[in-house]
Formats: C-alpha cells, structure tokens, sequence
C-alpha cells in the first residue's frame, strides 16, 4: 500500500499535487480504482474538502517519510499520531520500513524527478472500509521529531447508484 500512496503522491507536479493541495481541489487526482488515497502536508495543517465514490475503502498517511531503512528507524523512533472519524478515534496502523518502488513525474515535489525511485517507507497509516453515503469529518494529526502535520477532511461520500 505505502507504495501504491507514494507514487500516487508522485503522480503530479508541484501545482496540482495532492500533498501541496491547500483546499481539497486535488483529491480526486489520479486516484486508482480500489482503493481511495487521501493526503497529508508536508507540514503545517489544512482543511480540505472532497468528494469520495460509495464503495471505496480509503487509506492515508498519518506521518510518513521514505529514505533508508536509517532514516526510518530514526523517523518511526519519533513518530506519533491520532485520527478521528466522526468524531471516534481510529488507531493508526504502523508501518516500520518497507522497501517501495515509486514512479514520480517530472518536478513532483516528492522525488524531485521522472522515474522510479527505490526506497525504504514507513509511517503511521490509516485504512478506512468503505463509508457509508453522506457527509464524514476526518481529521488527522501526524508528528515525528520537529515535522508535524495536520488535515481535516470533510468527506461527501456519494450515495450509491441503484
């Protein structure tokens, strides 16, 4: 899954990528058909809004990074979280380090560069079953050492079609 997200996250430049989105415009991006991706901050805290499918499981980091398996021991040493759904605390899954395969685009301010990018990823991750039709609060607090980040979704979630 971490890999799935990275290259997600990847799959947009600067302007229009997820992680960089202020405002929830972005969410819908690129988005696979199985599973719907929500994004973090590369620090600091937004609100967004947006519109999910009826049906779609969803999965999130928490607080994530990607480097050696160094960079992840020092990272996940730190690293804390909370999430709540409506309101109810959701545990987030913890992921020590798995080794990922990314495929960025062009000037994507996570790689930097086009290509496949090899790495060990860890975090803190939430995965969500589908959710019912309706109106969700999603609200996601990361930290690990001196980065923190923070979202707060408000998620429509289609009702299904008959």
């Amino acid at each position: 899954m971490q890999g799935r997200w990275w290259t997600w996250a990847a799959s947009e430049p600067e302007a229009t990528n997820p992680v960089a989105d202020t405002d929830g415009r972005a969410c819908g991006r690129n988005q696979p058909h199985d599973v719907w991706f929500l994004a973090g901050t590369f620090g600091g805290q937004v609100e967004r809004a947006c519109e999910v499918p009826s049906g779609r499981p969803i999965a999130a980091p928490v607080v994530n990074t990607f480097g050696d398996r160094q960079d992840c021991a020092a990272f996940m040493g730190m690293a804390q979280g909370t999430v709540l759904l409506d309101g109810k605390v959701v545990e987030p899954e913890t992921y020590e380090g798995d080794s990922i395969t990314v495929q960025g685009v062009q000037g994507n301010p996570l790689t930097g560069e086009e290509g496949r990018v090899t790495a060990t990823g860890c975090g803190l991750w939430v995965q969500l079953p589908p959710l019912d039709s309706g109106k969700h609060s999603l609200k996601i607090r990361g930290r690990s050492g001196d980065f923190s980040t923070g979202v707060d979704y408000a998620l429509t979630v289609a009702a299904s079609a008959a």
